[in-house]
């Protein structure tokens, strides 16, 4: 899905609503040339304006005919599109953000270029959330932050995706694998332990989805001796198992999350949907605060 348009697109502007470019955009806010911060200013201006849509999509009642995973992966991807259309339009958001950027830009070793006035968060602004984070959210997200960037940097996950879905599956935190003395498997994901896992292991009770009905079941986990073994551990089965292969080429959080659904990480049949708001609530979480 696309909308056409006379004005011709950067590679760079194609994935400005990408999490995976985040970094490099503050890095490249950092380069203190005209053509620099202007394409920042337009990317914060993309990243801004997806929000905005999100939000009045999110408020508008749904069709029976859309309201699929396949219609919300559509939206997103319009969303998206209509978010790059939209910015760096003369007049809009991006010409007061480079006026802001222009005065005084953050370098990426903390040293700041140009005149007076406070230090510019180049964060996206999303810290005005629609509804606020339980402090379990963002006590998940900053304690578990530094590894997952950590992973990120070595495996190109975004560490968004790793830490929105660590979240949903451990209830924010709330509700780790354990073993059977009370400690815990450090397994964040919900990664079973298989005939080749020759680790640790630690054996629940979970929920699985039998022909559609949640079942209770007994089954055996994997387990580690820390939390950076768990994301390591996800990164690799992510990126090594075929069957996530698509998954891996998602920039967004409701299409990286159906692909996982789609290849069977999980038997829950709104698996996609639930994680997919965890993502995007861990994104929120990651600008404003981290």
């Amino acid at each position: 899905m696309t909308i056409s348009s006379t004005s011709t697109m950067s590679p760079r502007n194609v994935l400005a609503a990408d999490v995976k470019s985040l970094d490099a955009l503050k890095f490249q806010a950092g380069n203190d040339t005209p053509a620099a911060i202007k394409e920042s200013a337009k990317q914060l201006e993309s990243l801004f304006m997806r929000e905005l849509i999100k939000s009045m999509r999110d408020a508008t009642v749904k069709s029976g005919l859309l309201d699929s995973p396949a219609g919300d992966l559509g939206s997103d991807m319009l969303d998206q599109q209509l978010s790059l259309a939209m910015s760096g339009q003369p007049g809009g958001l991006s010409e007061a953000i480079e006026r802001q950027l222009s005065r005084q830009v953050v370098r990426p070793d903390g040293t700041t270029v140009g005149g007076a006035g406070g230090k510019i968060n180049l964060a996206p602004p999303v810290s005005n959330f629609k509804t606020p984070p339980s402090a379990s959210q963002t006590n998940f997200v900053q304690q578990h932050n530094e590894v997952a960037t950590k992973v990120e940097q070595a495996s190109g996950i975004p560490a968004s995706f790793m830490l929105g879905q660590a979240g949903h599956e451990t209830g924010w935190g709330k509700s780790e694998i354990r073993k059977a003395d009370g400690s815990s498997s450090f397994n964040l994901f919900g990664i079973k332990a298989g005939a080749n896992w020759t680790g640790k292991t630690a054996s629940v009770t979970t929920t699985e989805y039998i022909n559609g009905e949640p079942r209770k079941v007994v089954a055996k986990f994997r387990a580690y001796d820390s939390y950076e073994e768990s994301f390591k551990d996800y990164a690799r089965l992510i990126n090594e198992n075929p069957r996530y292969a698509e998954a891996r080429d998602k920039t967004s959080a409701l299409a990286y999350a159906t692909e996982l659904k789609r290849a069977g990480y999980a038997t829950d049949p709104q698996y996609a949907s639930k994680l997919s708001r965890a993502i995007d609530r861990t994104e929120q979480l990651r600008r404003a605060y981290v």
